[in-house]
């Protein structure tokens, strides 16, 4: 009993320092959140031939780290890192995202408030670890460069690459220890608050796994997304 006292207390501390570094880091949004995010996600293309890109994929899930096509994009600085991590862990329809994970996941012996606040940790931890923490250790820069050229399946397959391969800080092509070590290291943390049916070697592997293929379905769908969002634009620019 002491021994899961402590361990659920040195979670709750965890959780907290996670959150509490929020406000640190996050600038204020406004109506353009692509420069809250850094203008992570600025194009060169004419507005007329692309609209500008948001922070928001098909309006509701959160895109501050990606660079399309044709964008501008700066070298990336370990505080815009924490930005980034920031934006993407708390952004408002993150929690309603986390309420659904929540709904599915049915640990036994946990209500449902308790699979929220362990599904809302393990998103911020992962996020943080991923897109900040390892990426300011291992001198890498988290965001998703879209290909944006190619055949469609083409373009999957380099974005389904980009959990393994990335780019350092100096613009050179590495592994991407960030994504892959990053997970890792936030499955394992996550023995500290799951309940004891979940820790196991074969647990931690499978939450380990479960956040690398969430990650890897969000490459494809930041790579997707202009074309889709042109479309639309078009559509909605109709008389």
């Amino acid at each position: 009993m002491l021994l899961m006292a402590s361990r659920r207390t040195a979670a709750v501390f965890l959780v907290v320092a996670v959150l509490g570094a929020a406000p640190l880091f996050a600038q204020q949004r406004d109506d353009s959140t692509a420069s809250a995010s850094g203008t992570l996600c600025d194009a060169a293309q004419s507005s007329e031939e692309r609209p500008r890109p948001s922070a928001h994929m098909f309006g509701v899930l959160p895109n501050y780290a990606t660079v399309e096509e044709g964008g501008i994009s700066s070298r990336v600085t370990t505080k815009a890192t924490f930005q980034m991590a920031a934006l993407g862990s708390f952004d408002p329809y993150v929690f309603p995202f986390v309420g659904v994970v929540s709904s599915l996941n049915h640990a036994p012996g946990q209500s449902y408030a308790q699979r929220y606040l362990t599904s809302l940790a393990d998103n911020s931890i992962g996020n943080f670890l991923t897109t900040a923490i390892m990426p300011m250790a291992m001198r890498q820069d988290p965001r998703y460069f879209e290909s944006g050229k190619g055949s469609l399946p083409r373009r999957l397959a380099y974005a389904a690459s980009r959990s393994v391969i990335t780019r350092g800080r100096s613009g050179q092509t590495q592994f991407n220890l960030s994504e892959i070590g990053g997970n890792a290291i936030a499955a394992t943390l996550s023995n500290l608050y799951h309940t004891p049916s979940e820790r196991t070697f074969s647990g931690t592997l499978t939450r380990w796994g479960m956040q690398v293929m969430w990650d890897t379905l969000s490459n494809e769908m930041k790579e997707v997304w202009p074309d889709i969002r042109a479309k639309l634009h078009r559509y909605s620019a109709l008389p």
